[in-house]
Formats: C-alpha cells, structure tokens, sequence
C-alpha cells in the first residue's frame, strides 16, 4: 500500500470514530484546540519563519507572502476561529420532517458528515486550523494537502491538534497533513475516491483547473475573486469611497479584495477626481478605460477585452457605465461568482441588484471584505465556492454536511 492509499485509508477508518462524539464532546476538544494553538505559538511561528525564509529566497509574490504569513495576532485570530466553531450550533443529526406519505410511511432527512474531505491549497497555513476544526466539528475525517510553500507551518499547527486529538483518545488521522508536497502523489490523492468523498481546492486558478481536470473525485470550486465596487448614480460618495478604500487597500492579497471600480457615468466628474486623490497617496496603480482615463494623473489604459483581472495587489481596474444595466451586462461578462458590491441610496435599486448579479455573495453599502465566513456567522470558513454543487459563498458547517431520508413504517409494502 503506497503512502497516499494508507493516508486516505486512516483517515476514512478514523472519521467513522466521529460519529459516536456528542456535541458537547466536539465543543470540548475544540476550545482545548483552540488554547493549545495559543500555548504553542512560539513553535508554530518558528516554523513559519522557515517557510517565508524559503518565500523570499525563491523571490515568490508579496501576495503569496502576505498569505503565508503568521503572526501573534493571526494565530489568535485562528484560535477565535476555532472557538466561535465550538460554539455554533451542530448541523449533525438534525431531522426534518417531509410528511406521512399516501401509503402511510413516514419520511425525515436527517443531516450527516459527508465522511472524508480533501483540502488542497496553496501557501495558507491557517487553512490548516480552519479546516481541521470544521470538518471536526462537522464530523468529517480531513486530508490536508497544502503547498510546498506553506509545508513546516501547516505540519506544525497540525502537530498541536494532534497533541489534543490523542488527549482525548482520539485518532490524530481524524486530521492529516500530506507530509510531501510532490505532484504525483497528489495526483494519486485525487484518484482515492473510495476513501475520499469531496475535494475541495483553494488556490489561484491554475490550482483549480488542475485539480477539477484530474480528480476522479466530486470538486467544489473556488475560483479567482474578481470582485466588484459599482457605484450607482443615487450613491453616497462618502460611503462609496470608504468601500473603494476598504476593498482594495486593508489587505490586497486576499481573494475577497475589489479588483474593479465600476462608475455611473452621472456622478463620473464629481467621484473620479477624489478617487484619483485618494488611491495615489495609497499608492494603488491605476487601470482605466478611455472614458475614465482622463480623471486620474496617471492610468494605463485598458481595452474591452483587458478587464477582469485578479490582481492581488494594489491595483485596480475602473470602468464608467452608462447606467445599471451597463455595470449588470460588466459584472456578468467580468465577474467571477465570488462576491459583487453596490453602493446606492435607492433600495430598489439594491433590491434589483441583489436579485440580478450572479455572485456567491452580493453586499449593498457594505465591504467585500466581508465575504468571511468568520465575519458572516460562520465562524470561520473552509473555502469559498463559486460554483453551486452543493454549495454557494462561503462554506461552513452545514455546506459539509449532506442529508440522508428516514424512513418509518408499520409494515407497509408497495403494492
């Protein structure tokens, strides 16, 4: 048996140990997760610094590093994360009731683990906790495939929810970290398909189009987030110019970032200029169509063809519209299912936006930068789906989940 076949084999053998866990034990061993990431974050940033030593001799992007990076306050913010999993309410187990049928059995569906989940990813070290705790708390077994850039810090968070994990008499294959990031073993992880019921990538698109073209796995996708401020005619420009600065500047490297400024063209020569002001002392380059060209100090020009980039970095495409349908018809055309924003006063108009764009999540008078799992209630999340198999935006607890029918007779047969 090769290394991949033994890992996928443990862990599907261990996750069936989850099931016999009450919600209370889950919650238990989670906060104790949590206080032993904290305890121990002087080991877990000791590893990272290997990993960005490693970045910055290999020259990789300042995105990639910014992704890479662990910090004190980062670790705690994992550890919150984990917490606020404990506390959610636990999607296992619940029923629903569909109804006495004509022939008088009963029908429920009750919510189950989806068993063991693979997660692919790239240099995201807190992917590591964060998966690991939701698919604890969901019940699932976890494989953690990360990148090669990203290796010592993931072993090392893994190697403190092991710790707990075996605290509690429990198997530590419950979550599992790829010791060796080489290609060809995961590309036999991706054929494991009668231990592992669902892939699921995080990473740049490369990542993505890999693993769905390969995997003999179910994959749910996450693919690039061009994500899109569209400031409407009725906008408070005050408003709009905290989203634009928000969305783009708190932290560039993250896929929930604004990649485009869209604009009505009414409020164009008033907005454009303080716009131009504003993102040059935030150093953001600018790319604008020839319409908007002419606002800033200096753009580069972007043909129809040119938008839709995801640029990861302090820069940002904007683009005047003629009116609603015009910023509907670019986001259609440029988004990528990831999240869409507007800015307006009019609620119909809010209204219609939110009914019409075709986005995981569509925020109005609100950042996109709250496209979180964490900050939309769900504690933390395992990924970002853009596509809607099973499921759409951010994904955590019950997106790991799947339900099952129960069915109760009192000796009824189909006649």
């Amino acid at each position: 048996m090769s290394l991949i076949e033994e890992l996928a084999k443990n862990a599907s053998k261990a996750a069936k140990q989850l099931a016999i866990l009450s919600t209370e034990q889950k919650n238990t061993i989670l906060v104790e997760l949590a206080s032993a990431l904290r305890a121990q974050s002087e080991e877990i940033l000791q590893a990272n610094q290997r990993d960005l030593d490693a970045a910055k001799h290999n020259h990789l992007s300042a995105a990639m590093i910014d992704r890479l990076t662990l910090t004190t306050q980062r670790i705690d913010e994992m550890a919150l994360g984990v917490e606020k999993i404990a506390k959610l309410p636990d999607p296992v187990g619940n029923i629903r009731e569909l109804g006495r049928q004509p022939s008088g059995i009963l029908v429920k569906k009750m919510r189950v683990p989806l068993g063991v989940i693979c997660m692919i990813y790239e240099a995201r070290p807190n992917v590591t906790a964060d998966a690991g705790a939701l698919c604890f708390k969901s019940g699932n077994g976890v494989i953690l495939r990360g990148g090669k850039e990203a290796l010592n810090s993931s072993l090392a968070i893994a190697k403190v929810m092991h710790q707990v994990l075996i605290k509690f008499n429990l198997p530590e294959e419950l979550i599992t970290v790829v010791p060796d990031p080489d290609r060809a073993l995961l590309l036999e992880l991706m054929q494991q398909k009668d231990d592992i019921d669902l892939i699921i990538p995080r990473g740049g698109e490369g990542l993505i189009e890999f693993v769905t073209k390969n995997s003999a796995i179910p994959v749910i996708q996450h693919f690039k987030g061009v994500c899109h401020l569209y400031v409407d005619a009725e906008a408070d420009l005050d408003i709009a110019m905290g989203l634009l600065l928000n969305g783009k500047t708190q932290r560039t490297g993250v896929c929930n970032a604004l990649e485009c400024l869209v604009v009505h063209r009414d409020i164009a020569r008033e907005f454009l200029p303080q716009v131009n002001k504003a993102l040059t002392q935030a150093q953001v380059r600018i790319n604008a169509c020839h319409q908007a060209e002419k606002y800033f100090d200096t753009a580069n020009v972007l043909s129809e063809n040119e938008f839709g980039e995801e640029y990861l970095s302090l820069e940002i495409a904007v683009r005047i519209v003629d009116d609603f349908t015009g910023a509907l018809a670019h986001i259609d055309r440029f988004g990528s299912h990831h999240t869409e924003v507007i800015c307006t006063k009019n609620s119909d108009t809010a209204t219609l936006f939110q009914q019409c764009v075709d986005a995981s999540v569509v925020m109005v008078n609100a950042s996109s930068r709250f496209s979180d799992g964490g900050q939309l209630g769900l504690g933390a999340e395992i990924g970002i789906a853009t596509t809607k198999l099973h499921a759409y935006g951010p994904m955590g607890l019950e997106s790991l989940t799947t339900e099952k029918y129960l069915v109760e007779g009192e000796g009824q047969i189909r006649t």
